[in-house]
């Protein structure tokens, strides 16, 4: 009788994968944000109270903090900031890119122009318009910030990520519209290293395009067909907020 409750009952049939961090006090963060940026789920009114038996708590943490979105104003001075976003901004085609067997062999690996080609080889073009996420299974390192940061003996950082070239590719060339990663940033370490600067991440926000960090489960979602949804709080002036992202996938 209803065509959108019988839509969501179709949609019900699907599976719907979780892409995003749980976290609390103890979740890590970058190091460069200063101690005590995060503080959730303290108590500001409390039960037994007279004037209402109920309680109400406060949340503070950094925009960049867990699974988060980054907006063009996170390092483009002057870009688009967390209000520029309606819903029919935040739904997109899936493209899940797996480089996890390259990582295995190299753990600083940046995805290449070939290996997206390789990928539209199996699966047809990426759609105008579709978020891009790289699968890595570096996920499955957190919450331990050591290891999702790489941190060798000599202090260095080591994880895979994008190259610069495969990111001009996918918006350039397939005009997406935003990209995802499991690791905390865009760029591969040895890219961001041999650049002095996190060159990926600043192209893919000076272009005005969207993206999600330290996603998860995307071993769970099929590399294309797929639909992502994320979601932020409506907090205006934002660079970045922690997001819920989940997949709905065959």
């Amino acid at each position: 009788m209803y065509k959108l409750w019988d839509a969501l009952e179709e949609a019900k049939k699907y599976k719907w994968v979780e892409l995003s961090h749980s976290m609390n006090n103890d979740s890590p963060y970058w190091s460069g944000i200063p101690d005590g940026s995060v503080e959730l789920a303290k108590t500001c009114f409390d039960w037994g109270n007279p004037m209402l038996d109920c309680r109400i708590q406060t949340f503070k943490f950094p925009g960049q903090f867990g699974t988060h979105i980054d907006f063009p104003g996170h390092f483009a001075k002057g870009g688009e900031l967390s209000e520029k976003y309606d819903v029919h901004d935040l739904i997109f085609p899936l493209c899940v890119i797996d480089i996890t067997e390259k990582v295995k062999q190299d753990e600083r690996y940046a995805v290449t122009v070939e290996d997206i080609k390789g990928y539209e080889e199996k699966y047809g073009p990426i759609p105008e318009g579709a978020f891009v996420a790289l699968r890595t299974d570096w996920s499955k390192k957190w919450p331990d910030m050591e290891q999702i940061s790489g941190i060798k003996e000599d202090g260095s950082e080591n994880f895979p990520g994008w190259s610069l070239e495969a990111l001009e590719y996918i918006y350039e060339v397939r005009n997406a519209a935003a990209n995802g990663h499991e690791t905390l940033d865009t760029d591969a370490s040895a890219v961001a290293e041999q650049a002095g600067d996190l060159i990926g991440e600043r192209y893919v926000l000076d272009h005005g395009k969207l993206q999600v960090e330290l996603l998860k489960n995307l071993e769970q979602v099929t590399p294309a067909g797929a639909v992502v949804l994320v979601s932020y709080p409506r907090i205006e002036g934002a660079t970045g907020l922690p997001a819920r992202v989940w997949a709905v996938t065959e």
